[in-house]
């Protein structure tokens, strides 16, 4: 077991490991609990009653949180014509055909990747590189769409993708260290309504079975599931 710092400690001593918490308590316990010297991120992990081997089973979405992440996200549009110029206009960092040659020689500067789908023939032949890192556009998550416009703004605003693990866990970030509690609580709410939302039919049995809230690199707070709707 790796050995933990004297600050993880510490932050382990601030709560009691084998109790679970209300939403609230838990978003506070996670500002408290952070380790590191920066404003860090605030995380939830939702374990899901699901079999990611049947394919309706596979959750994968995206989602606007009410208060933003916190983080600036810089968007490169794949698009042509007038939709280039309206992906230049909703405030894009990078528009246009040239960056698919960038990308194949190792260019990454950038964080999501929005195109249109008469782009989706040449974007695909960069799914050997974009699909390890999770970058792949997908209309699932509202990134492979004719209404650029639409797709920049909500990207900038705070949206969040979500994709369940193949052990059925979902990741997602709802804010920093420095945002309000009732702000990360409210995007918390929303994270978890989308999921729910998500519930396939096909899913039997508890369907969110543990939760935990955490900051980057800081110590999980497990979320009472009483509070959680199945």
């Amino acid at each position: 077991m790796a050995k933990r710092s004297k600050k993880y400690q510490a932050a382990l001593e601030k709560f009691d490991q084998n109790a679970s918490y209300s939403i609230e308590e838990a978003v506070k316990l996670a500002k408290e609990t952070s380790t590191v010297n920066f404003d860090a991120s605030v995380e939830v992990a939702f374990r899901l009653g699901i079999d990611t081997r049947k394919n309706d089973q596979q959750i994968r979405g995206a989602i606007v949180l009410p208060h933003g992440t916190g983080k600036s996200q810089r968007v490169l549009v794949f698009a042509k014509g007038e939709k280039a110029k309206e992906a230049e206009a909703a405030g894009a960092d990078f528009v246009g055909e040239d960056y698919i040659k960038k990308i194949n020689e190792g260019w990454f500067d950038f964080d999501v990747i929005v195109a249109t789908p008469d782009m989706m023939g040449e974007v695909g032949k960069l799914g050997r590189v974009l699909g390890p890192k999770g970058l792949m556009p997908n209309p699932k998550t509202g990134t492979v769409t004719m209404d650029v416009t639409k797709a920049v703004e909500e990207i900038k605003a705070g949206k969040v993708e979500y994709r369940a693990e193949k052990s059925g866990i979902v990741h997602a970030a709802i804010g920093k260290v420095s945002f309000d509690e009732d702000k990360l609580v409210e995007n918390f709410k929303a994270v978890h309504d989308a999921l729910a939302k998500a519930k396939p039919a096909s899913s039997k049995g508890v369907y969110f079975k543990t939760t935990a809230v955490s900051s980057t690199m800081g110590p999980g707070i497990k979320v009472d599931p009483s509070i959680i709707r199945a």
